[in-house]
């Protein structure tokens, strides 16, 4: 009787919980870490790494056996180009496939002999463009500036040569012109892109490890009786309290990487309040993700490997860096079972598109259903280890 009139009531279990971790992460230097100043400092690291923004002075070399007015103005043009730089100029191109094996240019541009008899002839010259697709970013980003250089050269040549020939006023527009334009990340940052993918990536595998470390900790340590005992073996209360200061750490840095990433592009296109609760909500999901791998193995060794190989492969199958459409059925099945899918999705439709709330509330349930189905998955098989003390004290 006595006992049933002290037992603490859910509110109780679950500041018991949360003060106890607290207690536990001040005397742990190491956990403690891992919970503050290693994500923060890596968040750092991240956001000064890419502080430049755009690919800057991208090496490339140029051979030109044409030695023209045409090929010199092509090479002015691509010196240019913000983004490259002409760093090389070899006699023939088996000097130039020098300097691509050396990693000191990301490209060849070869103008052959002839080009400008070609352009005076009233033909076309091919110029010709070898980028190296090993690495895939600076290449691309070569070989756009290239194409933007031989385009504007183009243009000049066809105006000097009309106007010589017909007159000032024979000058007109193509007829048939392509206006692009970039709906989302407008001055092609990537610094925007790759933060906007590595800050979640970063902080949702450290806080599924650290809320695996805090649950299976319990189960190794053989405490997890004398944890529950003190909540009045009120389980559900005992671990949502043990994973509040997690969730809550967490969905701070996560708001503060939203803040920078704003920043950056000058501000949140959609709802803050929606990405902000999509970030709560993913880590919700990766703690029920958590419960369900401590709960279903017992053995917190084995629950940090399962999370490294479930929560570091998020980002290679979010569909973010390379589309899933068209995978393999296992890559879209996995990408699918990902929390960090959805909210990556959500994430681009309210920072960038200013898509409608009514576009992200399924994927915000999509989080929301990880931590009903995986966390109450979780706790009912954790019950049955926190509370056999045959499972406690496995490595």
């Amino acid at each position: 009787m006595a006992a049933t009139l002290t037992r603490p009531t859910a509110r109780e279990a679950f500041v018991r919980s949360a003060l106890r971790e607290c207690a536990r992460l001040r005397a742990d230097p190491w956990d403690l870490a891992l919970a503050t100043w290693v994500p923060l400092l890596a968040l750092a690291l991240l956001a000064w790494m890419f502080s430049a923004g755009v690919p800057r002075e991208l090496p490339v070399a140029v051979v030109d056996h044409d030695n023209s007015a045409v090929s010199r103005e092509l090479v002015r043009r691509l010196d240019a180009v913000p983004g490259l730089r002409v760093a090389a100029r070899p006699a023939d191109l088996t000097q130039a496939w020098s300097e691509v094996r050396a990693v000191r240019a990301f490209a060849v541009v070869h103008v052959p002999a002839g080009a400008e008899r070609q352009v005076l002839r009233g033909g076309s010259a091919v110029v010709f463009a070898y980028y190296n697709a090993s690495h895939q970013t600076a290449g691309q980003a070569v070989l756009r500036g290239i194409g933007e250089a031989a385009q504007a050269t183009s243009a000049h040549l066809v105006r000097r040569e009309v106007a010589r020939v017909g007159g000032a006023q024979a000058v007109r527009q193509p007829p048939l012109r392509v206006q692009a334009t970039v709906l989302a990340n407008s001055a092609r940052s990537y610094e925007h892109f790759l933060l906007g993918l590595l800050f979640p990536a970063l902080l949702h595998l450290a806080a599924c490890l650290a809320m695996v470390g805090a649950l299976g900790r319990e189960l190794r340590d053989g405490s997890a009786g004398t944890w529950l005992a003190g909540c009045g073996d009120r389980l559900l209360p005992a671990v949502a309290g043990k994973l509040a200061p997690y969730l809550l750490l967490f969905t701070a840095y996560g708001t503060l990487s939203l803040l920078w990433l704003a920043a950056i592009r000058g501000g949140v296109a959609g709802s803050a309040v929606l990405l902000v609760a999509a970030q709560a909500a993913m880590y919700l999901a990766y703690g029920g993700i958590a419960l369900l791998l401590v709960g279903a193995t017992r053995n917190m060794g084995t629950s940090l490997s399962l999370t490294g190989l479930y929560a570091g492969t998020s980002l290679a199958f979010s569909g973010a860096t390379f589309p899933v459409q068209g995978a393999p059925l296992f890559a879209q099945a996995w990408s699918q079972l990902l929390p960090f899918t959805a909210y990556l999705k959500l994430q681009a439709q309210q920072l960038d598109l200013d898509a409608a709330w009514t576009a992200s509330l399924p994927l915000l349930g999509t989080l929301l259903l990880f931590v009903l189905v995986a966390g109450g998955a979780g706790l009912r098989l954790y019950a049955r280890g926190a509370r056999d003390p045959a499972s406690w004290g496995q490595r």
